[in-house]
């Protein structure tokens, strides 16, 4: 039986759950949007995408491809763009010479730390409005969401708190 509007949430309405769920991921997108919204003109959501990985450290472009799940090919376009505005910078591989490793310059790491500040100061500013049991509840029900989706807790050293990539 579905719940009616103000009713509290069993979870065991999946319906419920999932339109619950595409509601908070519309809200989440449309704070990467506006947080995004101040290098638009330089770097597009895939490509700011990029740099988050590459924040994690240098990586090869299969290594990319395969971590944003795209092909080869697309990667290296990403990356050709990139490096064009100078925001990544590409440099053979010491250990593997018919590799190419690339890495953030300064200011696409700037830009990785700008726009991941804004998107927290956003976040942070919506769940302040909550009431802290509703806050601990949303960490519990978060954590357990990613879980079961396969997602990295987070942690580490990363920007956004994904974990480092395995060596190349």
């Amino acid at each position: 039986m579905a719940e009616q509007a103000g009713d509290e949430p069993t979870g065991d309405d999946l319906e419920a759950v999932a339109s619950a769920v595409l509601t908070a991921s519309r809200l989440l997108v449309a704070v990467s949007a506006r947080s995004l919204a101040a290098v638009e003109d330089r770097v597009t959501l895939p490509q700011f995408r990029m740099l988050v990985v590459i924040a994690q450290g240098e990586a090869t472009l299969v290594r990319l491809a395969d971590r944003l799940g795209v092909n080869p090919s697309t990667a290296m376009r990403m990356v050709d763009r990139l490096s064009a505005t100078r925001l990544v910078r590409r440099e053979v591989n010491p250990n593997d010479r018919r590799e190419t490793l690339v890495g953030l310059t300064p200011e696409g790491r700037r830009i990785v730390e700008e726009v991941t500040a804004r998107r927290t100061a956003e976040i942070t500013a919506i769940l302040g409005r909550m009431p802290p049991e509703q806050r601990r509840a949303l960490v519990v029900a978060m954590r357990a969401f990613s879980e079961a989706g396969g997602e990295p807790p987070a942690g580490g050293s990363s920007p956004l708190g994904w974990p480092d990539l395995p060596p190349a």
